[in-house]
């Protein structure tokens, strides 16, 4: 897995499309049991190269009912990106995650976390990648529909402040999703 890592942080397949550089951040152990597959990492993170260490790794740590001391402990979680490096902003928020990294390297990474328990599938551009023809039309769908991925995935909403509006309609999610996520979590981890 170290090699394969650091193969990783020195990837420069991007390079030509990222206006801030190359800055692969991800965090595996082989002995992972929850991978959380996000989307790319923020302009905070490209800056810390500590995957979460922002807003959205806040309010995602309180969902699964966890510090950081344990999120960050790589037997337990593995924190993986759809793409590796800070993508710049668009429009509206950050640009989507580059396309060439998750063919490249997520099945490999997989490969080397032999004992992954739940995998946890952030935002629309990982429901897409992982769960495929399954996912739903939508990601409020797909969400609302996590019981039909269980035991293998659990599809959650990014929890960047951006998405305060989903969160307030849909409280459901606080209400049945936040609460299993938490069982899960604390059943995996043994906390």
């Amino acid at each position: 897995m170290e090699s394969l890592l650091s193969e990783i942080k020195n990837c420069t397949l991007c390079l030509p499309h990222l206006s801030h550089g190359v800055n692969p951040v991800i965090s595996a152990s082989s002995n992972s049991k929850i991978i959380i597959i996000g989307q790319a990492p923020g302009s905070i993170v490209h800056r810390t190269s500590i995957p979460w260490d922002d807003k959205s790794g806040d309010r995602l740590r309180s969902w699964m009912g966890i510090s950081k001391e344990v999120f960050y402990n790589k037997d337990l979680f593995a924190l993986i990106p759809m793409g590796f490096c800070y993508p710049g902003k668009g429009k509206s928020g950050d640009l989507p995650p580059r396309p060439e990294c998750a063919p490249k390297w997520h099945d490999l990474v997989m490969d080397h976390i032999p004992n992954k328990e739940l995998i946890v599938l952030i935002g629309t551009y990982a429901q897409k990648y992982y769960l495929k023809e399954s996912a739903k039309n939508t990601l409020t769908d797909t969400v609302k529909n996590y019981g039909t991925y269980l035991p293998r995935y659990m599809p959650l909403p990014h929890p960047s402040p951006r998405n305060n509006i989903w969160l307030k309609k849909n409280e459901w999610f606080e209400e049945s999703v936040i609460p299993e996520l938490k069982r899960r979590t604390k059943t995996i981890c043994y906390y």
